[in-house]
């Protein structure tokens, strides 16, 4: 749990998924796969600069938060494209 919740930086909020890495400077990122409320995320992150300023592209849309919104009822699958900088 700790990993998950607190290197990768998912966790769970009461107004989506929050994807906030904190991940060594020396990984090239990561992938992850997370059911969240009945909803299957695929989450991918790289590593472009060497700190943890991460920006979101959730289905191929740029968020400005952290939060994942809650995608409308019925969704199966979100992805989740991370850029750390």
């Amino acid at each position: 749990m700790a990993a998950t919740q607190w290197i990768l930086g998912i966790r769970p909020t009461f107004d989506g998924l929050r994807i906030a890495p904190s991940i060594p400077a020396s990984w090239p990122g990561f992938e992850a796969h997370r059911v969240f409320r009945g909803v299957s995320y695929e989450i991918r992150a790289r590593r472009e600069g060497p700190g943890n300023a991460a920006s979101l592209v959730v289905d191929g849309r740029p968020i400005a938060d952290s939060v994942v919104p809650l995608p409308p009822p019925g969704t199966e699958l979100v992805t989740v494209d991370i850029t750390l900088r």
